[in-house]
Formats: C-alpha cells, structure tokens, sequence
C-alpha cells in the first residue's frame, strides 16, 4: 500500500511484532485462568437464565456455589455436565435446584470426565448454532438492503428508559443514523453480575440487559424494513461482566460492542488479571457472532494530552489487534479506536489530526476504525461546537474512516435532543457528499508537518511497545503508561473472582467457537 504519508512500515513491523510478543507472553497467563465472568458465560450459553425471588441471577447464584465450595478451578461446564449425568436434569433445571438449595453440585458423586463432556456438548452445540444463526441472519439482511459504503453515522441514546431509547434511536434511523448506541447506566460495568428484564430507570444511560437488547433489536429491525436499510445496534461489552454482555449481545444479534482489552483496568479500576482474562473470552464469543468490536483508545486522550500522549493510541490499538487475532477476531471486526481531541489552540492541530487519522487508516487497512468526535474542548458554544464537528467531519472523510462517532453541537450542555442528532447528521451527511472523492485527490508534502508528526508517533509508539515487550503488560499497566493511570497489579476490582484451572478445566465454548466454521 502505497503511503500517503510516507510511513516507515519497516517501523511499523517492528511495533507489530513487539505488540504480538506482548499479547503472546500475556496470553499464557489468561489460558491458565479462569473468572466467575467466564464461568457465568459458560452457564448462561448453556441456557440458565432468569433470577431467584429476590433478583439473583442464576448464572450467580451457580457460579457462586462451585467458587464458595472452592472449587472454581474446575469450571461451571465440569459441574453442570456431571450434575447432568447424576440427575438427568437440564441445566436450566439444575439452576433452580441449586437455587433452592435442594442441590449442591460440589457435593454430587463425579462422573468420568468423558461422560460429562458427552452430557455437555449436544447443548454447548445448540447455542454454538443459534448465535451462527444470528450472523447468518445479519449477513443476509446486508445482502438484502446493500451495506453502506464510506462511514457508518453512528448516534447514542441515553434516557434510562429503554422504550424512550426506542423511540430516540427509530427517529436517529429516520434521519439517517447508521449504527445507534445504547449508553449503558452509569456505574454497571463495577456490577458483578448483569441485571434482568427489561429496564424503565437508569442514570446516564439505561441498564444493559438481554430483555432490553432484544428489545431495541426488534425495534431497529421494523425501521430497517420500513427504510430499506440495516440498521446496526452497539452496546458495552465491558466491565466485571465483559463475556456475559458478549453472550447476550450475540444471542440477541447486538453487532457492534465496545471491547477494550485494557479499558476496564484503566478508567474503572478492575483488577488487571480479571479483565485480560475476561476480555479472551468475550472477544471469542464476538469474534464468533461477527461483532465488530470497539475499542477505547479514544480514552486516553480524555486523561492525557492528544499531542504527547498520541503514541500511547496507536501502541494500545496495536496490542488490542493482537489481543483481538488470538480471540480469532479478524481484521474486519476491528473497530480501533481513536478520536480528534487536541486542543484547538494548538496552531497546526488540525494537520495533526489529520496525520494521525491517515497513519491509523494505513496502519490498519482493513479494520473498521472507530473515529471518536471532539468532547474534551468542547466549551457549551453550540457555534464553535459545530464547527468543530464539522472539522472532525472533514478528517473522518478523507482518510475514509468508518464507524464514525458524531458530535454534538450541545457537548458539555445535556445529553443529546433529537433535534441535536438531526443537526449533527445532517452536518455529516452534508461533508460526506460534498467531499466524497476528496481523500483520493488529494496528496500530502512530502517531508512537510504531517510526515514528521507521523513518524513522531509512530517511533514513539514502537520504543514503548519495545519497553512493554521487556517488562510484561502488567508491571508496564502499574506503572501508568497509558492515561497516565497507575494500577497495581493486586488491586481494584474483581481479583478474588480469578482463579487457576484445574488439569480437568473445560470450556467447551472456546473450541466450538475458535474451531468453529463462521
């Protein structure tokens, strides 16, 4: 490929290669451990759903039997698979008597492990089938409509009521969004286990749950037909219930999910060893679906200056895609993040923009990058505000980014009206037509501003990920490289819920899924 901005892609190899050294080295610790996340996974994918009399989810109150009677070590599918074969229950069942204390699956004679892994896989296959159902059904509604070329005009709503989302995100659709984001409440990413039904409260957001994905799916598939146009639905993916949203996002047919291998640890405090072990697993059951998954650059550049800090993006995208291809996620699933954050009295700030966005377009050809709009200079002037969107408008369309998150004149005011989302589509609409051959144009100077500012950043991010390389994700994470947010290696949130496999651990869902044909 040929570089508009002359990158050095010998450079480029380099830092690739120390950011696979970095997620291979890492990859041996998740492999060996497990979560009480993972370990709800495996039980909701094995069809438990639903919650005691007082609001526990079974999933929980499962997990929580084998991790309270120590013995986590071998896995929910060993206890449910043996409890199988000793009872002849489903699991489903054998939820609810574990529930009401009629069954304690640690107690219950072992059976062979053949003979478990037996009772297990016809069902672990039954939902293996039904979530490549779903991706069939996704591709076949893109094959039928036609999927958009250039950027995917993505919107949020966040009322806290899912059916006034629903009513927000069909008059988005109507207008001309592409992808809606359901906003998650604040806060429940710190929750360790994932609330049920459907949901009518919620603070900055509304509550993740499978009852309100299938709602909103149901409600932006009637629109789509009505317009003629797939619309997709994006929620999160992360925090102390990372692989159980995943599940539910893909049994309910989410397609996109915000997926950070790192996020978690840095911006909400979650143990480091929880969240790499729980990002595997989600990102092989979103791989699986055809989720595109998001990842949460962006971030960094809300705690840390866009200017010197812009290495520290391309060195994290560069471990998330690796991180992402050992899940069995391809480059097309990819959505990178990054955003247009420099503060706009930087003189030249927009050519580094603009450099910045062209290196990552170059660096990951063929992911769907996920472009993030201005927040952190955003004043409350809805008229610099979207002139400012406007300049992020003009960046995402020449370097042919493509989930492209827009902004919002009224940033830092309230969130969003529908009267907002309007102005802010039609404002992208309007670039993306008027400017949609411009990218192809038009050529950069050589040895000019936007060649240095690449290779700044780009022998930046490569020293870094070398130094990470030598001293092991974790020790780099305590230190605070990225955000500059320091983490200690023992602390935050979720580390008594990690634990190491036995020798007789199984996760019947990793093979089916990695193994698997898409």
């Amino acid at each position: 490929m040929e570089s508009k901005v002359n990158l050095n892609f010998e450079v480029v190899e380099k830092a690739r290669q120390h950011a696979k050294n970095i997620a291979v080295d890492t990859q041996e610790f998740i492999d060996k451990h497990t979560t009480v996340a993972v370990e709800r996974t495996v039980c909701r994918l094995l069809g438990i759903d639903g919650v005691d009399e007082v609001g526990v989810p079974l999933p929980n109150i499962v997990v929580d039997n084998i991790s309270n009677n120590g013995a986590l070590s071998l896995g929910a599918a060993y206890f449910i698979g043996n409890a199988m074969v000793q009872t002849g229950l489903k699991p489903q069942e054998i939820a609810e008597k574990v529930s009401s204390k009629d069954l304690n699956l640690t107690t219950l004679p072992s059976s062979d492990l053949f003979e478990i892994k037996m009772a297990i896989m016809p069902i672990a296959k039954e939902y293996v089938s039904l979530i490549k159902e779903n991706r069939d059904k996704r591709d076949n509604l893109l094959n039928k409509y036609g999927d958009k070329t250039g950027p995917l005009l993505y919107v949020i709503v966040a009322t806290g009521n899912i059916y006034e989302d629903i009513t927000q995100a069909v008059a988005a659709a109507k207008q001309g969004a592409d992808v809606i984001a359901v906003i998650r409440t604040t806060g429940q990413s710190l929750l360790d286990y994932v609330p049920y039904g459907e949901t009518t409260e919620g603070f900055g957001g509304t509550v993740a749950t499978q009852e309100n994905f299938r709602l909103m799916r149901k409600a932006l598939d009637d629109i789509g037909e009505e317009l003629g146009r797939y619309i997709r639905l994006c929620n999160y993916c992360s925090g102390l219930c990372m692989p159980e949203i995943a599940a539910m996002g893909a049994i309910e047919r989410l397609d996109v999910m915000l997926n950070d291998a790192l996020y978690g640890i840095l911006f909400r405090d979650i143990n480091m060893k929880r969240t790499i072990v729980d990002q595997f697993f989600s990102r092989v059951i979103n791989g699986y679906a055809g989720v595109i998954i998001n990842t949460g650059e962006d971030n960094y550049l809300t705690t840390a200056d866009a200017v010197e800090e812009a290495h520290t993006v391309l060195a994290s995208q560069l471990m998330n895609e690796q991180f992402a291809l050992i899940a069995g996620l391809p480059s097309e699933q990819q959505g990178l993040g990054h955003a247009f954050e420099i503060n706009p009295d930087v003189k030249n700030g927009f050519l580094y923009e603009l450099a910045q966005a062209q290196m990552a377009r170059e660096i990951f050809p063929k992911a769907p990058l996920k472009y993030m709009p201005p927040t952190k200079f955003m004043t409350g002037n809805v008229f610099k505000g979207q002139v400012q969107d406007a300049l992020f408008n003009i960046v995402t369309v020449l370097t042919n980014q493509r989930i492209h998150l827009l902004g919002m004149l009224t940033e830092a005011i309230h969130t969003p009206f529908m009267s907002d989302r309007f102005l802010s589509i039609e404002n992208a609409q309007y670039i993306a037509h008027t400017m949609a051959d411009l990218g192809s144009e038009i050529t950069f100077k050589q040895g000019g501003l936007m060649e240095k500012r690449v290779d700044e950043v780009l022998y930046k991010a490569c020293d870094l990920l070398g130094e990470i390389e030598g001293e092991g994700l974790f020790k780099t994470l305590e230190k605070g490289i990225f955000g500059g947010v320091k983490r200690p290696i023992d602390g935050g949130k979720g580390l008594a819920g990690v634990t190491e496999k036995a020798n007789e651990y199984f996760n019947p869902f990793i093979d089916l899924m990695l193994g698997g044909d898409k």
